[in-house]
């Protein structure tokens, strides 16, 4: 199997600095495992590493689409496997997206239909609507999934009625194994200092020109329907936009979404992923793993 260096963890715990430390290391490139790092234009939001913060490191999906494009999970599968798959050496994916990660590294499918398609009937019903819909035909799946995030409960009940089978279900036939020789680091660090980072880095985004960022984006005919404006540090803009509420109460809203992402992070790769962590403000020992794990001993 190919062997690939996962760097993964909460937002703002260091991962992307992590990565390229690795990628200096050991000459190797990095694959962006985030959501919205692929769009142009969404840099501040983001947290998308600069051409000065990559050292020279080669950073692959990010910056490839337009933000009038989707993007999705089974795009991102495709495409970082292709990369794998092509590269001589082994690549180093760094995200947060635990569905992302997975849905690359283990024999997750999609029933060869479009991750991203949904039934437009579907369209009529409010997000709290189909919520109802899904804990009660798929529970399971339910769970897993914040009552908010339309795009994906309305892609769960469109799996049932086409399929004719839960989501949940489906996944459960599948065997949940490793299609790649995967060494997965999860980078984490005391709640209350990540916590404090998470804050500051908001408060970094804003004094860099969040808001102006923002501002280019809808008046270049972004707007936040669309599938770049979902990630925490662009939604969360609406209100303020729409005149509802101030730009204080919207950072706020960012470090709270940030912070309960984090919780969340923690949880799935705890739960979803033989993960080896490492404590992000002691000394990095892991070094002499990484060395054993790339010479395949």
């Amino acid at each position: 199997m190919k062997k690939v260096i996962v760097v993964a963890g909460p937002t703002a715990v260091g991962k992307s600095d992590f990565a390229i430390e690795i990628a200096k290391r050991y000459g190797l490139e990095i694959i962006s495992g985030d959501s919205i790092q692929v769009y142009r234009g969404l840099d501040i939001g983001s947290g998308k590493v600069t051409e000065e913060e990559t050292q020279g490191i080669k950073h692959h999906l990010i910056d490839i689409l337009s933000p009038k494009e989707s993007y999705s999970v089974s795009m991102f599968q495709s495409m970082a496997r292709e990369l794998m798959d092509s590269s001589e050496k082994p690549m180093i994916i760094c995200g947060g997206t635990g569905l992302y990660l997975k849905a690359c590294l283990y024999d997750y499918t999609f029933e060869n239909e479009k991750e991203d398609a949904y039934d437009p009937a579907l369209d009529a019903y409010t997000n709290e609507q189909l919520y109802e819909m899904l804990k009660e035909t798929d529970p399971m799946q339910a769970a897993k999934i914040h009552p908010n995030n339309r795009r994906r409960v309305m892609r769960s009940l469109t799996i049932q009625k086409n399929t004719g089978k839960k989501q949940s279900d489906i996944e459960k036939e599948q065997k949940h194994e490793l299609l790649y020789d995967a060494y997965i680091i999860g980078c984490t660090m005391e709640r209350e200092h990540l916590y404090a980072r998470i804050n500051k880095r908001v408060e970094n985004m804003f004094s860099k020109g969040l808001e102006q960022e923002i501002k280019h984006l809808l008046d270049t005919g972004v707007c936040f329907e669309d599938t770049c404006m979902e990630g925490i540090g662009y939604k969360e803009w609406k209100d303020y936009f729409e005149g509802t509420c101030t730009s204080e109460e919207v950072m706020h809203c960012i470090q709270k979404h940030s912070r309960n992402f984090a919780k969340r992070q923690y949880t799935w790769f705890k739960n979803q992923m033989p993960v080896h962590w490492i404590d992000m403000e002691q000394e990095i020992t892991i070094w002499d793993d990484l060395e054993t794990f790339l010479k395949g001993e």
